[in-house]
């Protein structure tokens, strides 16, 4: 059984404590680190944990084996790479590191000290997108022509100004940190490495230095093209489709795809719910305890990444070119 703690308990950091806590049999927290312990108070009696507002206590903590961080993105290389030096294994939510560079750093400091890590891209779990991997990957859907997806809500719309999520620097090209993000992952996944990236990012009815809207145009390496939309303001949609020559097949949800063949009606399926959240974790504890290897390989974890980082740019240059490196 690992023993974790889990830094941030904010209400994603509560998510990823309730996947796993009572009922996996890989992984436990018993630590929670808060800047706001007055607000997690009952949460943490709840979930049996220790609360405490120190990083540095936890990674001292013998008993600790592995930290889940929850924390703003822009922490995120310095904390992984302060873990690693303790020997502690890392589970870090998306984004990795909001660079290239940052990431390849964390990801070395992991590495050298033999640590297992993990990050939160937990839509490949959902039942739907294996479901499309499963498609997508057998010779009658053909050759891959185009992807595109829509990730947008509002559930963010209204946080505060000076909320950590709202800062310029957290917050690239609006909602792509924390939502476009998926769909690069999904992409990478679904079709294959991106090769460039052309986006645009706008400031429509938030105030957000960043902007609220943003649409990127991808270009893969084997010659498909790709489309991602994304916005902070509008009520919550989830579609990502891939087009082959043979065959389309499309989630609409964690378990809801359609599929439709040459000469055939669309077929929509419902398939049976799963707890990926949970599921992404324990793949990490596994990987932790020596049962097997994370599901998510290095080099994709850095691909995403750096087609992010691109996404950044790009929109940064009003949608000039930029290479995925």
């Amino acid at each position: 059984m690992l023993n974790a703690a889990i830094i941030g308990l904010g209400w994603w950091g509560r998510e990823l404590v309730r996947s796993v806590q009572g009922t996996s049999p890989l992984i436990r927290f018993s630590r929670a680190v808060t800047l706001e312990p007055e607000l997690a108070t009952d949460f943490a009696n709840e979930m049996k944990l220790t609360l405490g507002t120190s990083y540095d206590e936890v990674l001292a903590d013998r008993a600790i084996d592995a930290v889940v961080l929850a924390t703003p993105h822009s922490r995120h290389r310095a904390q992984v790479e302060a873990a690693a030096a303790r020997g502690k294994h890392v589970f870090c939510e998306k984004p990795f590191a909001l660079t290239g560079a940052d990431a390849q750093a964390a990801l070395a400091a992991c590495r050298r000290a033999g640590v297992a890590l993990g990050v939160g891209h937990n839509r490949r779990m959902w039942p739907s997108i294996a479901e499309m991997k499963t498609l997508v990957s057998e010779p009658h859907f053909g050759t891959v022509m185009h992807a595109e997806g829509n990730y947008s809500h509002d559930i963010l719309a209204n946080t505060p100004p000076d909320h950590w999520r709202s800062q310029a620097q957290e917050t690239k090209a609006g909602g792509m940190t924390g939502m476009g993000i998926h769909l690069l992952d999904a992409f990478s996944f679904l079709v294959g490495p991106m090769a460039r990236v052309s986006a645009l990012s706008t400031r429509r009815t938030l105030p957000l230095p960043s902007g609220d809207t943003t649409a990127a145009l991808i270009a893969f390496k084997d010659g498909a093209t790709g489309t991602i939309a994304t916005t902070l303001k509008t009520p919550f949609v989830w579609r990502l489709a891939v087009y082959g020559s043979n065959m389309w097949v499309e989630s609409t949800s964690e378990t809801l795809i359609t599929a439709c063949r040459l000469g055939e009606q669309p077929d929509c399926v419902d398939l049976e719910d799963q707890n990926h959240i949970g599921m992404n974790i324990e793949s990490f504890a596994r990987a932790a305890l020596g049962q097997g290897t994370y599901h998510i390989e290095d080099a994709s974890i850095l691909h995403t990444v750096s087609a992010l980082e691109a996404v950044f740019r790009s929109a940064e240059a009003d949608g000039a070119w930029q290479m995925v490196e």
